[in-house]
């Protein structure tokens, strides 16, 4: 018998998306120039190159074809992280968001069998974060996705407990993914905000929220974090040791060690590495670990599963990477999707 896949980091766009320099009257925003078949530059609408996708990217036909090449049975959605849009005026961040979630959440519906759809929301405004996190259940999304960061305020800042406080309450997934990379303009060469600032940023989210208290506070909340958890679980021994050597800076807030919290979060398998995924999951358990790809992305798992099934795992451990875990952190039965 086949083992179920899910991978829960995977990226869509509309294949169409609207002027909002026209609408809202000012720039910034990523407009889509099909300038050949199967194939859009991604430009900020001040012309500035910011990446190429294919077809792959927004048509979910090709993905299920993809998908079945790779034996992927399901893929979990969410935007592409230039499209969170905090920096913009909160109520025009909020119809971005709308107009991104309704596409998604109508691809889970024309394909419940095969796609999952989590949200964006307005972080820069907790409190329309909270009202579209309601939205967003109500149109049939089972979580969010939201940044490292918020315009590079951390995730453990008391203005964003309510909204972590709410996806607990709703039973919302979260998926905290790196962007705004910190010193990202000091490093713009050889790709480093990806190569270097991007697992940075994931642990800056991981410990801010136990730091604070945030996690402490909320024990139901199933928050996972892309790219394996970033540097955490490769630092978690610094941070310990910082935080009971220097309790006046690292405890104010919260007084339970950070190790406490490895088996209490839920990571994407995307580490590229052999060991550091065996690391992983004997750090954390595989219980805590699911397969995420960054599809379609080049820096991602280019071939779904691939590491997964490249490890000397028994079945159950390797059907709890591939599927289990991901089924537990979205709070979905397998049988949905059998």
């Amino acid at each position: 018998m086949s083992i179920l896949k899910i991978d829960i980091h995977t990226h869509i766009l509309p294949e169409n998306i609207p002027n909002w320099k026209e609408k809202f009257g000012y720039g910034g925003f990523i407009q889509l120039d099909h300038y050949k078949p199967c194939c859009a530059k991604m430009l900020r609408d001040d012309g500035k190159f910011f990446r190429d996708i294919e077809e792959n990217c927004w048509s979910p036909e090709t993905r299920i074809h993809e998908c079945n090449q790779h034996q992927v049975n399901v893929q979990v959605l969410s935007t592409v992280p230039i499209m969170f849009s905090y920096w913009t005026k909160p109520d025009d961040c909020l119809s971005v968001s709308q107009f991104l979630n309704d596409h998604i959440a109508n691809i889970v519906q024309q394909y419940p069998t095969k796609f999952i759809g989590l949200g964006t929301v307005p972080m820069q405004a907790p409190d329309l974060a909270i009202k579209e996190l309601e939205r967003c259940k109500k149109i049939g999304l089972v979580g969010v996705q939201i940044g490292s960061n918020v315009n590079q305020e951390n995730l453990g800042d008391a203005k964003f407990a309510d909204f972590f406080a709410a996806c607990e309450e709703l039973e919302m997934a979260v998926f905290v993914h790196p962007w705004e990379m910190l010193g990202e303009q000091h490093m713009q060469k050889y790709w480093l905000p990806w190569l270097v600032g991007m697992p940075a940023e994931v642990s800056r989210a991981i410990s801010s929220l136990i730091f604070s208290g945030t996690l402490e506070r909320l024990p139901k909340l199933r928050i996972a974090f892309a790219h394996g958890g970033g540097s955490f679980p490769s630092t978690i021994g610094r941070i310990d040791h910082g935080f009971h050597a220097r309790p006046d800076l690292c405890a104010i807030d919260n007084n339970v060690s950070p190790k406490n919290y490895l088996t209490k979060i839920y990571y994407d398998s995307l580490v590229h590495e052999p060991m550091m995924l065996d690391y992983l999951v004997k750090l954390v358990g595989a219980d805590r670990v699911a397969l995420g790809t960054d599809y379609p992305f080049p820096l991602g798992e280019l071939e779904p599963g691939k590491l997964i099934e490249s490890m000397n795992y028994n079945d159950s451990v390797k059907e709890r990477l591939l599927s289990g875990t991901a089924l537990e952190w979205l709070n979905l039965d397998r049988n949905k999707f059998l």
